[in-house]
């Protein structure tokens, strides 16, 4: 199998949305590693006012990628601050295939981040009003963040998106939201050493990633993780024995299913039923025994709260799985 470097340069980024009808930068084959160069989900008022801190790739594409995508597109939902890499074309993927991602690396790629409160935006909009910004500097090489108030945080990085193409019929989707597609769901769990699955919508399955975190905690209360530069290296697999309806993940000691709504207690029905039915995929058990097992051995996580629909993630361990399953 093959491992294709991708440059985060401005054709190979688009900034804000997603959209099935976006031209494929790059063409694989089903089993090949993709290392995805990706640059931070960061405006313009976002930028350090220390200009040499900005990567060339960072600064190009700034000036040369349009937010949203061409003139007179239009973006069904807000478009994002989410500068992303891709799309990439996998070959034998079509429409109800599963696109198998072995997230094999996470890296930054630069040496800050930023992190943000927005007004009007957040779990507590009506009490954090001030629009306020704080850069903190990245050591790649001890892998800490020296913050601007003077804690030192060790970095945990990770992708908030990873993404197939959504529906071809949804036409252009902005980025914030999180949906069957994958996006914006700035889980810290999905992180390397994990394997996604998303279910394919378009030919090709058309993966792209970005949105690079340093650190995050469990639900992103204030919008902004410390946000950065990633460079992620994945293993992309087409599995047409598989059917699904919603994101998943597992590692070789836990499975993590999704729920994406508005509604947090939604979310975390969503999370739920999507576990009972991986568990009942990969076992005899009845559905009643899986929803007591879960009961005792599996654990909800508020992925996010602050990205339209909010998330909710379970994680339950494999050990718990009768040994005849």
């Amino acid at each position: 199998m093959n491992e294709i470097n991708i440059d985060a340069v401005p054709e190979n980024i688009h900034w804000g949305y997603l959209d099935a009808a976006l031209k494929p930068i790059r063409t694989v084959e089903s089993g090949d590693t993709v290392v995805l160069n990706t640059l931070p989900a960061a405006l313009k008022e976002d930028l350090p006012p220390d200009v040499s801190w900005l990567t060339a790739d960072h600064k190009e594409a700034l000036s040369k990628v349009p937010l949203g995508g061409p003139p007179g597109l239009f973006v069904n939902g807000p478009v994002g601050p989410h500068m992303l890499t891709g799309p990439i074309y996998v070959n034998g993927a079509m429409p109800g295939d599963v696109l198998q991602i072995d997230i094999l690396e996470a890296k930054p790629k630069q040496d800050w981040g930023f992190s943000a409160i927005l007004p009007n935006l957040g779990t507590l909009p009506d009490e954090f009003t001030n629009y306020q910004r704080s850069h903190t500097k990245i050591d790649r090489v001890t892998g800490t963040g020296q913050c601007a108030w003077g804690s030192e945080v060790d970095l945990y990085p990770f992708f908030g998106i990873m993404a197939v193409a959504p529906p071809s019929e949804w036409g252009p989707v902005g980025t914030p939201e999180p949906r069957a597609f994958g996006g914006n769901m700035d889980n810290k769990d999905l992180r390397p050493g994990t394997t996604l699955y998303l279910p394919v919508f378009n030919e090709g399955a058309l993966f792209s990633a970005g949105d690079g975190h340093a650190k995050q905690g469990h639900g992103e209360v204030c919008i902004t993780a410390l946000e950065t530069a990633l460079t992620g290296k994945f293993r992309l697999t087409v599995r047409k024995d598989l059917s699904i309806n919603m994101p998943y993940a597992e590692t070789t000691e836990w499975y993590m299913t999704m729920g994406f709504n508005m509604n947090l207690e939604e979310a975390a029905k969503q999370a739920l039923r999507e576990m009972i039915n991986l568990v009942a995929r990969n076992s005899s058990m009845t559905r009643d025994d899986i929803y007591m097992l879960l009961s005792m051995c599996a654990d909800l996580h508020v992925t996010q709260l602050v990205d339209i629909n909010k998330g909710v993630h379970m994680i339950f361990n494999k050990n718990y799985l009768p040994q005849s399953a």
